[in-house]
């Protein structure tokens, strides 16, 4: 099982926010699956999916996405997805 706790965010206040979970294993592969079902969640489109962000998500427990990894331009100033599980 694990969580997953994403924030849009917009100057520095958390406008909208959602906790994601799910039963089975955390797996990396399905990194994008995830995220498009937070974007669905959060009804905002789903940001362009690098190797850096999957790299700084395993390594620092949290990613942030700028408007600039958006393909169509966001009405915040990021998304930041962090892993709350323990």
């Amino acid at each position: 099982m694990f969580k997953i706790w994403a924030k849009i965010i917009t100057g520095e206040k958390i406008v909208k926010q959602l906790i994601y979970e799910r039963e089975d294993k955390f797996v990396y592969s399905l990194f994008f699956n995830y995220v498009t079902d937070i974007c669905e969640g959060l009804d905002i489109a789903t940001p362009i999916i690098l190797k850096t962000h999957i790299f700084n998500y395993a390594k620092f427990r949290t990613v942030k996405f700028l408007p600039r990894d958006f393909a169509e331009t966001p009405d915040f100033d990021k998304l930041i997805i962090d892993n709350i599980s323990v």
